[in-house]
C-alpha cells in the first residue's frame, strides 16, 4: 500500500466480536473513503486514472532529455512542481485502492480492483521514471547553480534525497525493466503471501477460525485455551511451510539480484539508505539491544514465570495476561477520551489534531472478517488527509494501539505542509510520534490507577509491549539478516528457516521461555519479512528514541512541545541528527541507546520491587 505505515505484527491482533462484547464496546466508527472517491466505479476515479496517464505522458514528452538545459536556464522549478503534482494525484488513487482492499482482503472483487490499480499505476510511473534518473545525471555544479533560485531551493531536501540514490542507479532501460517487471515479480509474491494468509484456517476445538482470532487466543487468561490455540497455529503453519518457504526464498533471491546490480554491499544497506540512517548507527542499536537481552527479556520473563508459579513459561504463555490484569472491556468512547485527554495534557494542539480523526470519520475501528490485521495509519497524500485502521476489541492494549496510530496520524498531518515530495518521513523517525503518543497515554492511565494489583498489571503490560517493540523486533532483524545471508549460498529449505528462527528466538527470549514443538513454524505469518525487508529495526529505533525524548521532556518540559512539533512538521526534510540536536540527543552516540534501554530496565526493576 503506497505510503502506509506498516502494521506492527503481534501475536494476538484481532478476534471476532460477540454480540455481548459489541454492546460493551459501544458504536465503533468506520472511515469515510468518499473523501477520496465515492466508490470503485466513481466517474471521478476513472477520470483521475485517465488524467494520471495523460499527464504522465505529457510530462515525459515535455521534460525527458531536457533537464540539463532547464537547470541552466532556470526552468527546472516548473518541472519539479509538475512532478510533485503527479506524485500527489497518483498517491491519491493508490491510497484509495489500498484502503479499499484493506477493508476485506478476502474479497475477490476488491483483490482484482487493487491488482488492476497497481498495474495502471505501474504503467503511469513508467513514463515518470526518467525524471529522477536524469536529475542524477546532472553535474553537481550545474544543480548547485540552479539551486540558487529561491523557489527551487525549497525542494533541496527532495533533490538531496534523489542524489543519495546516485551510486545505486542503473541505466535507464534496466531501471524501466525492473519497474515494469515488479508487478509480476516481487509484488506478485507478496500478494500470494497475503492471499495465502487470508485463506488459512485453524481448527481450534470445535471451531474453524481464521488467523487473527486464533492469534488472539494466545492472550486468553485460560492456559488451556492458549495451548490449544498454539497447537492449532502450529498445525496449519506446518501444512503451509513449503509455500511460505518458497515465497521467502524467491523474495530473498529477488532482493539479492537487485542489491547486486545496484552495488549495495550489505543485505540491509538498501533499507538503511531508504531510512536515511547510517549502517553504523543501526549496528550500534542492534549491538546495544542484543547485549541487553539478559537485563531485559531474560530478566522479565524469569519474573513472569515466577508470577505464574512456573520454572519456565511455555511459548504460548509469553503474552498471557497477569492474573491481576484488568478483564473488563473498555468502551470505545472511554478509549477516545483517554487518548485525547493524554494528548491534551501534553499539548492542546496535539489533541485538536487527533480529535479530527474521530469527528471527521478518518478511523475504521471494527474487527470484521477479511479485514487487514493489526493496525496502521495511512498518510494518503497531503492534499487529502490520513486514515487510521484498527481492530478494536476493548483491551488495554487496544487503547495503546489507538494512541500509537493517532500519533502517526498527527505526525502525518503536521508533516503534510512539506508537500507530497518531502512530507514522507524515514521509517526510523516515522515511529517517533506514535511511540510518544503511547507513552503519554500509558502514563495518563497509570496515574489514574491506585489499585496496586492493577498498577502491576499495567506496568507489566507496558514492559511486554516495549520488549515486543525493542527485543522482538531486533530478533526479527537478526533472523532476516541470517536468512538473506544464507540465501546467497543457495535455496534454504523450510526446515532450515525454522531452525534459524528457533536459534534467534531462544537467544532473545532467554532460558525462562520454553519454545515447544511447533514454534519453529511461527515465522511464516510475519508480514514484514515479505512486505518490507529489514523494516523491523525501525520500531526499536523509534522506541529507544522516544524513551530518550521522554526523559528530556520529564526533566525539562519548558519549550519541549514547540521543539517536538517542529520535529514532526519537518517531515522528511531533515536528517535525524539535525532533528535530535535541539533535544541534546545524538543517535550516533552509543550512550543514546543505553538511555532508551535504561527506561525499560528501570520499569522491570519497579516490578521486581513490588515482589519484595
Amino acid at each position: 500500500m503506497s505510503g502506509a505505515q506498516s502494521p506492527k505484527t503481534t501475536e494476538g491482533s484481532i478476534a471476532p466480536v460477540s454480540s455481548a462484547a459489541s454492546a460493551a464496546l459501544g458504536p465503533l466508527p468506520e472511515w469515510n473513503l468518499s473523501h477520496l472517491y465515492a466508490g470503485t466505479d466513481a466517474p471521478e476515479l476513472k477520470r483521475d486514472f485517465e488524467r494520471c496517464l495523460a499527464d504522465a505522458k505529457a510530462f515525459e514528452a515535455a521534460y525527458k532529455g531536457e533537464l540539463a538545459e532547464l537547470a541552466a536556464s532556470g526552468g527546472l522549478l516548473k518541472a519539479v512542481k509538475d512532478f510533485e503534482a503527479l506524485d500527489d494525484l497518483t498517491g491519491r488513487v493508490a491510497s484509495y485502492a489500498g484502503l479499499v482492499y484493506s477493508e476485506d482482503t478476502s474479497d475477490p472483487k476488491r483483490s482484482k480492483f487493487y491488482g488492476d490499480c497497481q498495474q495502471k499505476l505501474t504503467d503511469v510511473w513508467s513514463h515518470l521514471l526518467f525524471f529522477t534518473l536524469e536529475l542524477n545525471r546532472l553535474e553537481d555544479a550545474m544543480l548547485d547553480a540552479a539551486l540558487q533560485d529561491e523557489g527551487l531551493a525549497h525542494y533541496r531536501p527532495f533533490l538531496d534525497d534523489v542524489r543519495k540514490e546516485r551510486p545505486h542507479q542503473l541505466e535507464d532501460r534496466v531501471e524501466q525493466l525492473f519497474h515494469e517487471k515488479s508487478v509480476t515479480g516481487g509484488s506478485a509474491w507478496r500478494r500470494l503471501f497475503d492471499e495465502t494468509v487470508s485463506a488459512m484456517r485453524f481448527k481450534v476445538g470445535d471451531e474453524t477460525l481464521t488467523l487473527e482470532p486464533t492469534l488472539n487466543q494466545l492472550q486468553d487468561p485460560d492456559p488451556a485455551i492458549r495451548e490449544r490455540a498454539a497447537g492449532a497455529l502450529a498445525e496449519t503453519f506446518k501444512a503451509n511451510t513449503r509455500t511460505f518457504g518458497l515465497i521467502t526464498n524467491v523474495l530473498a533471491k529477488d532482493k539479492e539480484i537487485s542489491d547486486r546490480w545496484r552495488s549495495f554491499e550489505d543485505v540491509a544497506d538498501s533499507r538503511h539508505l531508504a531510512n536515511r540512517v547510517e549502517r553504523e548507527v543501526v549496528d550500534a542499536l542492534v549491538s546495544a539491544v542484543r547485549d541487553a537481552y539478559p537485563r531485559l527479556s531474560h530478566r522479565y520473563y524469569a519474573l513472569k514465570a515466577k508470577w505464574f508459579g512456573m520454572e519456565r513459561l511455555n511459548h504460548w504463555d509469553r503474552n498471557a495476561p497477569l492474573p491481576t490484569a484488568q478483564s473488563r472491556i473498555i468502551p470505545w468512547d472511554e478509549a477516545r477520551d483517554t487518548v485525547l485527554g493524554a494528548y491534551g495534557g501534553f499539548a492542546p494542539e496535539m489533541a485538536d489534531i487527533a480529535r479530527r480523526f474521530f469527528d471527521e470519520s478518518w478511523i475504521d475501528a471494527p474487527a470484521r472478517p477479511g479485514k487487514a490485521p493489526g493496525a496502521f495509519a495511512h498518510p494518503t497524500t497531503p492534499s487529502a488527509h490520513p486514515y487510521v485502521l484498527l481492530n478494536y476489541l476493548g483491551r488495554p492494549r487496544d487503547v495503546m494501539t489507538l494512541a500509537h496510530e493517532l500519533g502517526h496520524g498527527v505526525h502525518q498531518v503536521l508533516a503534510g505542509v512539506q508537500g507530497p515530495l518531502m512530507a514522507p518521513t524515514p521509517l526510523t523517525l516515522a515511529e517517533t510520534a506514535s511511540v510518544f503518543g503511547e507513552m503519554l497515554t500509558f502514563r495518563a492511565m497509570l496515574a489514574k490507577t491506585s489499585d496496586p494489583a492493577q498498577r502491576k498489571a499495567m506496568l507489566a503490560g507496558k514492559v511486554e509491549d516495549m520488549l515486543n517493540t525493542v527485543v522482538r523486533q531486533i530478533a526479527f532483524y537478526t533472523f532476516e539478516r541470517r536468512i538473506h545471508l544464507e540465501r546467497k549460498e543457495g535455496e534454504i529449505p523450510a526446515e532450515r528457516i525454522g531452525e534459524i528462527w528457533m536459534e534467534v528466538q531462544s537467544e532473545s527470549l532467554g532460558p525462562s521461555i520454553h519454545l515447544g514443538e511447533g514454534y519453529e513454524t511461527f515465522w511464516v505469518y510475519i508480514s514484514h519479512f515479505t512486505h518490507s525487508p529489514f523494516y523491523v529495526y525501525a520500531y526499536a529505533f523509534g522506541d529507544c528514541l522516544v524513551n530518550s525524548l521522554y526523559a528530556v521532556y520529564e526533566n525539562a518540559s519548558d519549550g519541549f512541545a514547540e521543539r517536538y512539533f517542529a520535529l514532526l512538521s519537518a517531515g522528511g526534510t531533515k536528517h535525524h541528527s539535525e532533528l535530535l540536536k535541539p533535544f541534546g540527543l545524538d543517535a550516533a552516540d552509543p550512550a543514546f541507546w543505553s538511555t532508551g534501554l535504561g527506561l525499560i530496565e528501570r520499569m522491570i526493576g519497579e516490578l521486581e520491587a513490588m515482589e519484595a
